[in-house]
Order: C-alpha cells, then sequence, then structure tokens
C-alpha cells in the first residue's frame, strides 16, 4: 500500500515557479520546498526576492535558484528556458503563477470598457497566457522525461465567471476585459495540454477567489457577503491545492480546474 506521505514526497524532483516573488510565488514556493522539491524561482529583472529564497533553502533544506525573466519579452523567455535546458538537470514541476495584474493608474487598464486599450489588452494576454503557452511548450520535452511531470496554471474565478461591477463601485479597483479573457484562454488552455502532453505530463488550474490585500473596506464587505464562506481568501489557503496537484496525490488527475474560491461559485 502506497502511503499518503510518500505520495506527497517532491524529494529528488525540480520545480520551477514564476512570477515567484510575489505573494502567492512566496506560498508556492515554501509548499513545494517543504514536500522536498528543488526550486527554479523565476521573476521580473529587479524583483526583491530579499532572504526570501534564502529562507526557503535553509528552512526546507532544498536548493533554490532565483532567475530574472521578463515574461512579456519573447527573447527572455528564450533566455530562461535556454538556461534551464543548459544545467541538464531536468525539470518535473512547471507553475505558471505570474500574472499581469496592472495597477489602478496604469492607462487604459482600470477603467470604462470604451477607454480600456488594445496596448494593455496585448501586454495581458502576453503574460497571463502566451508566457504559459511559450513555457510550457517549450520545458514539455523535459517535462515528459520525469516520472511525475505537472504542470500547474494559476488563473482565476474571474476566467470562469463575469465580474459583480458593483463590488467596485466608489473604489479605485476594477476589472479589465484582458483579465478575464487571458485567464478564461489559460482554463482551455490547460484541457488542451492536458490531453496533448498525456501522458507523461499531467496539466491542471487553481482558479482562486479574491485574496484579501488590504482592499477598500467597502469592497471586502461586499466581496465577503457574495461568498458562502463569508472571507475573502489568504494565501495560505493555496497551499494544500499546490500541494496536491503538485504531487503523486493527484497522479490521477489531469484536465482539471480547481476552484479554490470559499463558494463563490455555487450561487
Amino acid at each position: 500500500m502506497t502511503t499518503v506521505s510518500a505520495l506527497m514526497s517532491l524529494k529528488g524532483r525540480r520545480a520551477l515557479v514564476t512570477g515567484a516573488a510575489g505573494n502567492l510565488g512566496h506560498v508556492i514556493a515554501h509548499t513545494l520546498g517543504e514536500l522536498g522539491a528543488d526550486l527554479l524561482l523565476v521573476d521580473r529583472p529587479g524583483a526583491d526576492y530579499g532572504q526570501f529564497a534564502q529562507g526557503v533553502e535553509r528552512h526546507w533544506g532544498v536548493k533554490v535558484q532565483t532567475v530574472d525573466c521578463d515574461l512579456e519579452a519573447q527573447k527572455d523567455r528564450e533566455r530562461l528556458v535556454e538556461w534551464v535546458r543548459e544545467q541538464e538537470a531536468g525539470l518535473d514541476i512547471l507553475v505558471n503563477n505570474a500574472a499581469f495584474v496592472g495597477t489602478s493608474g496604469l492607462q487604459g487598464w482600470v477603467t470604462d470598457f470604451e477607454q480600456q486599450t488594445v496596448e494593455t489588452w496585448r501586454r495581458a494576454l502576453e503574460v497571463n497566457l502566451t508566457a504559459a503557452f511559450d513555457l510550457s511548450k517549450n520545458f514539455a520535452p523535459l517535462l515528459r522525461q520525469s516520472k511525475g511531470g505537472s504542470i500547474i496554471n494559476i488563473a482565476s474565478i474571474y476566467g470562469m465567471y463575469g465580474p459583480d461591477q458593483s463590488l467596485y463601485e466608489g473604489t479605485e479597483m476594477g476589472n479589465p476585459a484582458a483579465y478575464a479573457a487571458s485567464k478564461g484562454g489559460l482554463i482551455q488552455l490547460t484541457r488542451w495540454l492536458a490531453t496533448t502532453l498525456a501522458p507523461q505530463v499531467r496539466v491542471n488550474t487553481i482558479s482562486p477567489g479574491g485574496i484579501f490585500r488590504n482592499q477598500p473596506e467597502a469592497f471586502v464587505k461586499r466581496y465577503e457577503a457574495r461568498t458562502p464562506l463569508r472571507r475573502m481568501a489568504h494565501e495560505d489557503d493555496l497551499r494544500g491545492a499546490i500541494a496536491y496537484l503538485g504531487s503523486d496525490l493527484s497522479r490521477y488527475v489531469t484536465g482539471h480546474n480547481l476552484a479554490v474560491d470559499g463558494g463563490w461559485g455555487v450561487w
């Protein structure tokens, strides 16, 4: 009988996480590191890893490397792929976590639909969807060689459902079309990749609900009122999903979109 602890173990495996310097990236890295995976942490040039990477390495006793890559630039993605290949250490898990979320101050992003620009649309799709396609394609040969090859795409409930724009009234927050379209595309890309890369590589998606990051109180109250569990998510709420889909706990699961949303989608 195979034990649950044996299925969870990632010792001897290597995981690449994009968007690793962000809050969710930290949680993903710590989760995979705790299970024993060596880590390649990827984020934009100038990203501040601080003591984070050293802390993961020291705390969990795994090997951690950091590498800069502007996922919006194809040449940067090509350099990342070549760098990983040159190490000849293989790759077992790819987590496409990086996302273009913009800011309320970015022109053509969080604004009325008629004012949203093609430029920001293209930037969002390049990072949120094209980069995931590009990395999955180029790392596929390495992942196929793994005994537990797994791709995890981080999407969003807004790739599944239309936004309730009333949540944002009286705030500077918003829900641009490009964000929703790119995340919806990522979920469908997951299904396509799952059939294409099977049986060697499993491909799944996690769609988080809204994560609490000190949003305006009015927004938080409205969001919580619409959520059966009556709260927003915290990064730690994603740990179980990452552990499940990254390890052999889910060895017979592929093409799945796991919503971690407090029940948002049941109403």
